[in-house]
């Protein structure tokens, strides 16, 4: 069965960059095993999933696996964006949260006298060796300098793409981080000073009245050969003045979706990864297809959401312009209308109130 055609609760079961500023020594642990001594834990998706190891890295990029035929090969343009000014990101909304896409998973969440970061990267490339090309495709909607004083980064997972070291070094090293569990070790020894890791299900409050939970996901952590799993993976569920915001991270299709949907939906706006899913026997555990995002999405209980992921860098084998076009097919397939999940622009934000007072609407 195609994945785009998995129905809603199917099955499940069928068997990633740092932007390299100076030398190897910059490299940051990924060639010191030393960095996890004595973290003999490792972590592991709990339902069966076939996560891919270097044999099938090796398979992939030598082309020796299943090739892949885009559904729409010429979308091979990077997303939209627009640039941000310093006022657009200060401003705090009188009620509500204000969500803005800052590029790839990357978002600034304000609201409850608070603003987040979750996954920040300002890096003109995601991965240990610029030689990997896994170069941006369209510059940040601002700044770092442009951003404003941020309470708190939320990770959630150290992949490069989602965990850039010299962004959040200027973000400052006393700067709050907030961290699934596995992974404060590492930070610490890298000189930040406030690190908290965060188990599933498990919620920490990052000011009065703002809490945010940790959520699961099917994925897997790696900066190197050695480290493999020592820290584990999550999303992120945000929560203040009765509105609740959803950020998938990384996952495969999974029976998380449905389970989070039990115990913290509705969720008034979910940023769900539609991205990165080809070749499927590699990316099948890892990430999700256009069509099984918005099962998350209808599982989740999300209201609304805008697709993330995608668009940004080129991870993957896809066109880097196609995930919102499947999308929208989705959507209509299934009688969604295309407001309740949007493929927006870096940049984009969204303005999302309690449920029963306005609904999540796009900032023009």
């Amino acid at each position: 069965m195609d994945d785009a055609q998995v129905p809603c609760g199917g099955d499940v079961t069928q068997p990633l960059q740092l932007s390299l500023e100076g030398r190897v020594a910059r490299l940051d642990g990924w060639l010191n095993p030393a960095r996890y001594c004595g973290v003999p834990k490792r972590f592991n998706n709990p339902w069966p999933a076939h996560v891919p190891g270097l044999r099938d890295v090796l398979r992939w990029k030598l082309g020796f696996g299943e090739k892949v035929q885009a559904d729409f090969p010429d979308a091979q343009a990077p997303a939209a964006g627009e640039t941000l000014t310093p006022g657009q990101l200060h401003a705090m909304p009188e009620r509500g949260w204000r969500v803005t896409w800052l590029g790839h998973a990357a978002f600034l969440l304000s609201g409850g006298g608070v603003h987040l970061l979750i996954d920040p990267i300002f890096s003109d490339y995601c991965g240990p060796l610029r030689m990997l090309g896994l170069r941006r495709r369209l510059p940040p909607p601002c700044g770092i300098g442009d951003l404003p004083a941020i309470t708190a980064v939320l990770l959630t997972h150290t992949h490069y793409d989602h965990c850039d070291l010299p962004t959040l070094r200027k973000l400052g090293k006393t700067t709050p981080l907030i961290v699934p569990e596995g992974h404060a070790e590492w930070f610490e020894s890298l000189g930040f000073g406030r690190v908290t890791p965060v188990a599933w299900w498990q919620s920490v409050e990052v000011a009065r009245g703002v809490t945010v939970t940790a959520t699961p996901a099917q994925h897997f952590t790696a900066r190197s050969l050695w480290d493999r799993n020592r820290g584990h993976w999550c999303g992120w569920c945000i929560e203040a003045g009765g509105v609740k915001l959803w950020h998938s991270g990384d996952s495969g299709y999974c029976p998380a979706f449905g389970e989070i949907g039990t115990r913290l939906g509705p969720l008034d706006f979910g940023m769900i990864a539609i991205g990165a899913y080809q070749p499927r026997w590699f990316m099948r555990p890892l990430h999700m297809t256009p069509g099984e995002a918005v099962c998350a999405f209808q599982e989740s209980g999300c209201r609304r959401a805008t697709g993330m992921h995608w668009g940004t860098f080129q991870l993957s084998d896809e066109p880097l312009g196609e995930p919102p076009l499947l999308l929208a097919k989705e959507l209509a397939s299934r009688g969604i209308a295309p407001e309740c999940f949007e493929s927006g622009r870096v940049g984009q934000r969204w303005s999302v109130a309690a449920a029963g007072r306005d609904e999540a609407r796009a900032i023009p």
